[in-house]
């Protein structure tokens, strides 16, 4: 009976898991960004603007007044992966501590370190956001250089290490590394705000569960929230197989990896921009859209129009866009209905002369611009073509495939270029620059592998 309940919670819970719809692996190339996060901080210079006050837990250095620390050293800073834990950090650095001796004159104390903390990778409760922790800060030193006389360096100086700057260094510089990591935190606040598409609706970038790290990198799974900008969250289909970075990038690179299914429902909030009405006589290289032109292809419409007329199409996609990726090619799969109409004169309505059903497949090319992924597309296939009512009498539909091909794709593609500018947004983290991007098409994903400055 033990082992049926176990069987039974363990189906459950598998039936909950959220499958993440992006991931994000983030290899050393983008945490060594780190570095720049100290640079940019500026936190040893601040640290050592403050060395010199009095702080709660601050203790004096014995035997030395107007303490002051100058001659900061950039900071080497050296990771590694802690698998299931988060990062260790060495941060190398040396500075010069002054100040007035007991002796009554001037001290220098040329100080080389290492700080060294383990940076605990969680996921905050609140807002939901990847955070770092630092955890067991020790600082460990190098070597140690005084201005003092030669002949009391073997005594004063021991004393003075064992009393002082073991104690006091801690103190003084482990704050550097907590400060760092808020700044380094601060640059995943921005993650899972809603990013609008157009004014269609928004994504948000939600995480699945805590980050997990291994040997290698850090993964960050994405349970993406498509939302109508009036309506109700668009679901996202089916998968299929699970998500994961394909095998063959570089050692330590980088990888941002989306899903066909949560493309699918991001070109779902544009379906209604799908939706056009063409009324131009002269489109491209087409022959003027006119029932004259109509009636090389279908007889009855010079019958029904012995005078030309313009015509109005209008295009309606009634299925959600449907985007498919496999290696080396993406089609953006439309469904809907095509029809054409003989304009009339004096402000009166057109006359629909016959009202397809069309089902075709545009070729994507992907690109990156900003924080923006973008889509440009061409016609791939028309796949079927059927008549579903006339005014004109019956016709063979199938007399006007090339005439409908021609049409879509110099008439309506550009319309469907022209709705993809929006562009669909990115995960913003870390400050990341998509530009130097480059994408692969895999088996139901696209693949953007990260390029560093």
């Amino acid at each position: 009976m033990l082992w049926i309940l176990c069987l039974a919670l363990c189906s459950l819970l598998a039936g909950t898991r959220a499958d993440p719809r992006a991931l994000l692996r983030l290899g050393m190339d983008v945490m060594n960004q780190v570095q720049s996060a100290m640079d940019e901080s500026h936190i040893l210079e601040k640290m050592a603007a403050e060395a010199g006050k009095k702080r709660p837990g601050m203790k004096p250095i014995k035997g030395l007044t107007d303490v002051k620390v100058k001659d900061i050293q950039l900071p080497v800073i050296t990771l590694s992966f802690v698998p299931g834990v988060g990062i260790f950090q060495c941060v190398s650095t040396g500075m010069t501590i002054t100040g007035k001796s007991f002796m009554g004159g001037n001290m220098e104390i040329i100080v080389v370190l290492n700080i060294t903390a383990t940076n605990r990778l969680l996921q905050d409760e609140e807002t939901g956001l990847p955070m770092f922790k630092s955890e067991g800060c020790e600082v460990v030193l190098v070597s140690v250089k005084t201005n003092l006389p030669s002949n009391m360096l073997p005594k004063v100086v021991n004393k003075f290490l064992d009393s002082t700057l073991h104690k006091v260094l801690p103190s003084m510089m482990c704050p550097a590394i907590d400060a760092v990591l808020v700044f380094v935190n601060k640059k995943w606040a921005n993650l899972n705000t809603p990013m609008p598409v157009g004014r269609a609706g928004t994504v948000k970038y939600v995480l699945t569960s805590t980050p997990t790290t291994t040997a290698s990198y850090i993964q960050v799974d994405f349970s993406p929230v498509v939302q109508q900008q009036e309506g109700a969250p668009i679901e996202l289909p089916e998968a299929g197989a699970a998500l994961e970075v394909p095998e063959g990038y570089a050692e330590g690179s980088s990888q941002l990896v989306l899903s066909a299914a949560f493309l699918t429902a991001e070109l779902a909030l544009l379906q209604k921009s799908f939706d056009v009405t063409l009324k131009d006589k002269m489109i491209g290289e087409l022959p003027p859209q006119t029932t004259k032109t109509l009636a090389g292809f279908i007889p009855e419409v010079a019958e029904a129009y012995p005078k030309p007329k313009p015509l109005v199409t209008k295009i309606k996609i009634n299925k959600p866009p449907k985007v498919t990726v496999e290696p080396g090619k993406s089609l953006l799969r439309l469904h809907g209905t095509l029809e054409m109409l003989a304009s009339r004169r004096r402000g009166r309505a057109p006359v629909s002369l016959f009202l397809l059903e069309v089902h075709f497949n545009l070729k994507i090319q992907y690109s990156v611009s900003g924080d923006r992924l973008q889509m440009t597309t061409s016609l791939d296939s028309l796949l079927s073509l059927s008549r579903k009512s006339s005014s004109i009498g019956t016709f063979n539909e199938k007399e006007l495939t090339g005439f409908i091909t021609d049409y879509l794709q110099e008439a309506y593609i550009p319309v469907v270029n022209n709705v993809l500018q929006v562009g669909l947004p990115l995960p913003d983290f870390l400050g990341m620059n998509y530009n130097l991007a480059e994408l692969d098409m895999v088996e139901n994903a696209l693949v953007l592998n990260l390029m560093l400055d």
